[in-house]
């Protein structure tokens, strides 16, 4: 039976992700991936943690800080830059196409990577799919280069070709907006209220960084309420 191995921030897509995948091939194929790489707050990996213990799927956690030491990307906790109050059309308006603030150097690709080694040596026999949550409206306005479908279809070249055809990466929402997103894990009973997407660290979400702004957009418009913090996202 095919694996499948999800990269999981704890938040609305991945954790949609996981959701199809289990749907897919059930709980006993799957596992989780979260990658610490110095951000502000751990939250996202508490929540990563939570919903791996709701499908009773296997968890692995990662450390790359040391990699991110020489980036000033506002989600890092040494930076010295503030995360920006705003929506990402927001941003693109006022700047014009190009990354944002948040991103964080090549960190799709090293998360990749990372799972492509850990799905080699966990299913070293059998045939792996790796989940990425990213969606369209990531890559929209070039805000994160390492979301885009070039991107993803590239790396997913390289991780067949360096696990010998073994693990083949899986973007299910690359043409799909985050409502879509939504839209999917609603059907599928996806367990937001266990998520935390908000990059401040607070004891509830800001409502006011980007995506806090693009959540809330997304539950609104498929008229639900955000199970998450009660809807008061």
């Amino acid at each position: 039976m095919k694996k499948a191995i999800i990269l999981s921030s704890g938040g609305v897509d991945s954790t949609t992700c996981l959701s199809v995948a289990v749907n897919a091939l059930g709980a006993e194929n799957v596992s989780t991936a979260s990658i610490f790489y110095g951000q502000k707050h751990k939250k996202e990996l508490d929540a990563a943690r939570a919903v791996a213990a709701y499908y009773h799927v296997p968890h692995y956690e990662f450390d790359l800080a040391q990699i991110m030491q020489y980036s000033n990307c506002s989600l890092l906790s040494h930076s010295t830059e503030s995360i920006v109050h705003k929506s990402y059309g927001e941003q693109i308006a006022e700047k014009g196409a190009g990354k944002v603030s948040t991103y964080v150097p090549f960190r799709n690709g090293l998360m990749i990577s990372v799972a492509a080694s850990l799905a080699a040596g966990i299913y070293e026999e059998e045939e792996t799919d790796i989940y990425v949550g990213a969606h369209g409206d990531d890559a929209a306005g070039e805000a994160y280069a390492d979301c885009s479908p070039q991107f993803l279809k590239a790396m997913g070249e390289a991780v067949a070709v360096g696990t010998y055809g073994k693990v083949h990466l899986v973007f299910p929402f690359a043409d799909k907006n985050k409502t879509g997103v939504v839209a999917e894990g609603l059907k599928l009973g996806t367990p937001y209220e266990l998520t935390w997407s908000c990059y401040e660290g607070g004891d509830t979400p800001c409502g006011e960084c980007g995506t806090c702004i693009d959540r809330a957009k997304a539950f609104a418009e498929n008229g639900v309420e955000d199970p998450w913090n009660g809807g008061k996202g």
